[in-house]
């Protein structure tokens, strides 16, 4: 079970909405996704997590590259919001020509089980840290440091709301 929640830093202070995410693909998307939702000077912040397996943190400010912090890269594979995420800080980019080149007519459209992509999904596991990766400093100029995002466990969202001043905000989107 997934949870996605923007939180917005405006002049007024924090706002925070659920997030869905059944049309975000790519980092990139996602990004998108929060400039639409914050002014193009404002900052957001995207919380993801699957139960207590991992969480991940996405920081938008205005047209600048997102920042990634994933709790732990290797799990976070394992899933498809994660992999969305842990993509793009392992450099694995796909393209349409990716997609041409990888198929394999070779009987598997028949419902055989096609090896090449349990290979692939190893190989980006197996690239992934056990642990952390990602900029773990994206959110220090709210009071979180490295340290301390990188101690956080269980219900780390709610930790990480709490931190920053909108932990009712949060609750209230949950």
């Amino acid at each position: 079970m997934y949870f996605a929640a923007l939180l917005a830093r405006t002049e007024d202070g924090w706002e925070a909405s659920d997030t869905e995410l059944d049309n975000v693909e790519t980092l990139a998307d996602l990004a998108d996704l929060a400039r639409e939702t914050v002014g193009e000077d404002e900052t957001a912040v995207v919380l993801i997590e699957q139960e207590d397996a991992w969480f991940g943190v996405v920081r938008v400010d205005g047209e600048d590259d997102p920042r990634v912090f994933i709790s732990n890269a290797a799990v976070a594979t394992r899933s498809s919001y994660g992999t969305m995420l842990t993509d793009e800080l392992l450099g694995h980019e796909e393209s349409d020509t990716d997609d041409l080149d990888a198929l394999n007519l070779d009987g598997t459209e028949d419902g055989e089980p096609d090896q090449g992509e349990d290979e692939a999904e190893d190989s980006v596991a197996a690239r992934a840290p056990h642990g952390p990766l990602g900029d773990a400093q994206l959110l220090e100029d709210f009071g979180i440091d490295e340290k301390v995002l990188l101690a956080l466990e269980g219900d780390a969202l709610s930790d990480i709301a709490d931190m920053i001043g909108c932990s009712d905000l949060l609750e209230a989107v949950r």
